[in-house]
Order: structure tokens, then C-alpha cells, then sequence
């Protein structure tokens, strides 16, 4: 039976590659989860404007992105849509990283979906007379969306929306699939040049765990919070 050896992962030849595949998983989770934050709460307010077509077309594109799995848009971003763009603009993004541009570009579309309904459920909760009140006292749609039913409705949303980052930073590690050398493309990079799957894995496993058992940890505390506050 062959013995474990986690040394030439940590040694001075890979244990580098580790490390910046940790920072590009880092990025993707932190640009993925600002810009799906504010695609989702753009979503949200557009579709909580008093005009039909505008809510069919948010409503079209949220059903588009949930029933796609986030590898087929991100094939859909890197493959297809480049041939789309002008070829100035896509020598541009091939300068800054595409992979990464898109894999953020495909995380952060797929993920606002979700969000927009994390935050819609939580619009549901909030009773429709405060609206009124709010407009009644000068309030626009925007000023009172923006200033007392959208916080109020993060608030309802906010174990979801924890959930949802929790998934966000699992979801980077598809971003491989097109070449982004984020923690799993590193890792699946050394075991095949020193042939120790198991140790290599184990240790990506630790890492991803560092990163989502404090949300998973967060995401309970504010739900049992929320429970008490609902009581009292």
C-alpha cells in the first residue's frame, strides 16, 4: 500500500501554484459576488417598477439563466459570445485575462438570477402599506425603494442570500472547465505532474472548507437571530 507523501505539494515547486490559485479563486468569489449583488438588486428594483413589459423581460431573464446550468453559460461566455464582439474589444479582454473576464462575467449573471428572487421573496414580506406611506410622504418609486423597502428586504433575504454567497465561491471552481488557473485547475495541474491525487485533493478539500463552513457558521447565526427577533 502506498504511503501518503504531502510534501511535494508544499514543496518550492508547486506549493506557488497553490497559492495563486487560491488568489484567482479569491477574485472570482469577490468580484462574482459584488457584481451579482448589484445585477440582482438592479433586477429586483426593475422588476418592481409599475410597467409590464419591463417585468416580462426580467422575469424571461432570470428563467433563462436558472434553467442553464452555470458550465453551459460559461462555455456560452468564453465560446460563443467573443464572435460576437468587435475585434478591438476582444483584443482588449484577451490583454486583461479573458477566462477570468468571462468566468466572472458568467458567475455573476447566473448568481444575480437567484438573487433577484432571494430579494423578491423578501419584497413579499414587507406589507405593501409601507410603500404607499413612503410615497404618500414625497417618497419616488426609486428614493423609497432605495431607502426603505430594499433594505428592509435585504434584511428578510439575508440567510438566503448568505446561502447564495456560499454557492457563489463553490461555483468558482467550474471556471477551470475553460482554463482559469483558479485553486482546482492548479491542483488537477500538480497531481498530474507528481501523481498524488489523494494528497493534492485532500488539501484543496481543506481549503474550500476553510472558506464555507465560516458562511455555512454565519448563514445559521443570522437565521436562528432572525427566529428570536421574530418572536420577541
Amino acid at each position: 500500500m502506498p504511503k501518503l507523501d504531502f510534501s511535494p505539494i508544499f514543496s518550492a515547486d508547486y506549493f506557488p501554484l497553490l497559492a495563486s490559485g487560491l488568489k484567482m479563486t479569491l477574485l472570482l468569489f469577490a468580484a462574482g459576488w459584488v457584481f451579482s449583488m448589484l445585477l440582482g438588486m438592479v433586477l429586483t428594483l426593475v422588476r418592481g417598477i409599475p410597467f409590464r413589459p419591463l417585468g416580462w423581460l426580467v422575469a424571461a431573464y432570470v428563467e433563462y439563466q436558472r434553467n442553464i446550468p452555470l458550465l453551459v453559460h460559461l462555455f456560452i461566455w468564453y465560446f460563443g459570445v467573443p464572435q460576437a464582439l468587435p475585434h478591438w474589444l476582444n483584443d482588449w479582454i484577451n490583454q486583461q485575462n479573458a477566462e477570468a473576464f468571462f468566468a466572472i462575467v458568467a458567475i455573476a449573471c447566473y448568481n444575480a438570477a437567484y438573487i433577484s428572487e432571494d430579494m423578491r421573496s423578501g419584497l413579499r414580506a414587507i406589507p405593501r402599506v409601507q410603500f404607499e406611506a413612503a410615497r404618500a410622504i414625497g417618497f419616488t418609486f426609486v428614493g423609497a425603494m432605495r431607502w426603505i423597502i430594499l433594505p428592509q428586504a435585504f434584511r428578510n433575504a439575508l440567510p438566503a442570500l448568505i446561502s447564495q454567497t456560499l454557492i457563489i465561491f463553490k461555483g468558482t471552481s467550474l471556471a477551470a472547465v475553460i482554463g482559469v488557473a483558479e485553486l482546482t485547475y492548479q491542483a488537477r495541474l500538480i497531481e498530474s505532474e507528481t501523481f498524488r491525487v489523494f494528497e493534492t485533493f485532500s488539501v484543496i478539500t481543506i481549503v474550500y472548507l476553510a472558506g464555507t463552513l465560516p458562511l455555512m457558521a454565519l448563514g445559521h447565526h443570522v437565521e436562528r437571530r432572525g427566529k428570536t427577533r421574530s418572536r420577541a
